[in-house]
């Protein structure tokens, strides 16, 4: 009997801008995407949703009151860096921000075809130059320098459909079983974190056959 080929493998990736953590992942994910020759599939969502949809809450908020929790988290995140050689990583200096108008636009932005390069100038604005990206006049200026129309992404994100994509997307991924960010999908196994990547990786190969 001759061998069936496997299923197709999709990998989802729930992200928002708000967290350092996402933005680790997002710098790994090209290199999976290179081992496993699969392209993820981006998707905007907005955390502060998803908390109020799970009851879920911040490490800042969790931790907040456990002696030495947050500063080992602190040290953790230290130590990925480092072994990712993650050197243009900056934590931002006007961190918590509020993502919502950031979210809007990846959504806008998605729907012109422009996540891609929309996703790249919000990232390294926000976690490796420090800009205070959830001020409107910020963001604008920082996708124009992105070659992207600032101006046009600023104005849709106070659309309707815009705003409804970026619901939709969050009430998707809290159904699917998602409590924070970076979440991911393969097929519908869920990852949750950039300290599940290696074994996201596994399983995709592993499904590869």
């Amino acid at each position: 009997m001759s061998k069936q080929n496997p299923a197709p493998v999709e990998v989802d990736f729930y992200f928002d801008f708000a967290s350092p953590n996402v933005y680790m992942a997002y710098r790994l994910v090209p290199q999976i995407e290179a081992r496993t020759g699969l392209t993820f599939n981006p998707i905007p969502v907005l955390l502060g949703g998803i908390f109020k949809a799970t009851g879920n809450r911040s490490p800042m908020e969790t931790f907040a009151g456990v002696k030495n929790k947050l500063e080992y988290e602190y040290l953790e995140m230290e130590r990925f860096v480092a072994r990712h050689q993650l050197s243009e990583f900056t934590f931002n200096s006007h961190f918590p921000m509020n993502s919502l108008q950031l979210m809007r636009g990846a959504c806008a932005a998605q729907q012109q075809g422009l996540l891609p390069a929309y996703m790249a100038a919000v990232f390294r604005c926000m976690w490796e130059e420090s800009r205070k990206m959830d001020d409107p006049e910020v963001m604008q200026t920082a996708l124009n320098e992105a070659g992207l129309d600032g101006e046009s992404i600023v104005r849709r994100i106070g659309e309707a459909d815009v705003k409804q994509a970026l619901i939709d997307n969050t009430s998707q991924a809290v159904a699917r079983g998602a409590f924070g960010v970076p979440t991911f999908f393969v097929n519908n196994e869920i990852y949750f974190g950039k300290d599940r990547l290696g074994l996201l990786e596994e399983r995709i190969v592993a499904l590869q056959g």
